[in-house]
């Protein structure tokens, strides 16, 4: 198409200087000797006939004619509408404008070879490391890196991207010591003649089961011990065997509320 239309662009301007030495005169003659034998093509073709044109006679007639204002352009003799020679000049910009903004390499860029032989090296040194971990890892140092890029990364090495670690983890920690575990905190409230109320509750991780131990308005640690002792004396009746209370850094909780219950 671009060597049709070169071919094109070039006999027509040698055309075009073909009419400098011409007279007015000569070159009315001309336009209405045109427009005669457009007007006795198109009635040998007939009113439902279309007239074809190439994909570089459509780019030519579009880069010549749109410079013309559109009243002037609806005034020529055209085997064409007006309109239709103003689409192929946008879709001829729009080609354009495509080529123009096409990148050069398609597709997501390549992973630096060092990031790539980092993650190798935690995966290598980390056995039971997956790959959100490495990816969390790499966030930490700065490095980013999609967690999919990790998994193609350690696919294409043979490495198993979530290996099944073998240590125990805080989560399966918890589920399996749960009868051994109690957690507490307070519970800020307002009741109803406007007095600030502070209710310490305690849940047992087992059973889900929470314990209000008391309530009141100026919690201390000697209140939080005393509550403390009453709780281990309603386990014992019970036969509970929890035997650690969580907590969290509250001053109100004191060392002796964090050692062993029983």
């Amino acid at each position: 198409m671009l060597l049709r239309l070169a071919y094109l662009t070039v006999t027509n301007t040698f055309a075009a200087l073909r009419l400098l030495p011409m007279s007015d005169r000569d070159k009315d003659v001309e336009i209405l000797a045109l427009r005669h034998q457009i007007t006795v093509l198109e009635r040998q073709l007939g009113a439902d006939a279309r007239v074809r044109f190439a994909p570089e006679d459509r780019a030519f007639l579009a880069a010549l004619l749109t410079s013309l204002p559109r009243k002037a352009l609806r005034r020529l003799r055209l085997l064409v509408r007006p309109d239709t020679v103003l689409r192929w000049h946008r879709d001829l910009m729009k080609r354009r404008h495509a080529r123009t903004c096409r990148p050069k390499r398609p597709g997501r860029p390549p992973t630096a070879r060092s990031t790539r032989a980092l993650i190798l090296r935690l995966v290598r040194e980390n056995p039971g490391w997956g790959y959100r971990r490495v990816h969390g890892e790499l966030a930490t140092l700065g490095i980013k890196v999609a967690p999919s890029t990790v998994w193609e990364i350690l696919k294409q090495e043979g490495l198993n991207p979530a290996p099944q670690r073998a240590s125990t983890t805080w989560a399966d920690f918890l589920r399996s010591q749960a009868d051994a575990l109690l957690a507490c905190d307070f519970i800020e409230t307002v009741i109803l003649n406007g007095q600030r109320q502070y209710i310490l509750a305690v849940v047992e991780h087992a059973s889900r089961r929470i314990r209000v131990l008391g309530t009141t308005a100026h919690p201390s640690a000697d209140w939080v011990i005393q509550a403390i002792r009453n709780l281990v004396m309603d386990m014992e009746d019970v036969g509970c065997r929890a035997r650690f209370l969580i907590r969290d850094r509250d001053v109100k909780f004191p060392c002796a509320a964090s050692k062993p219950i029983a």
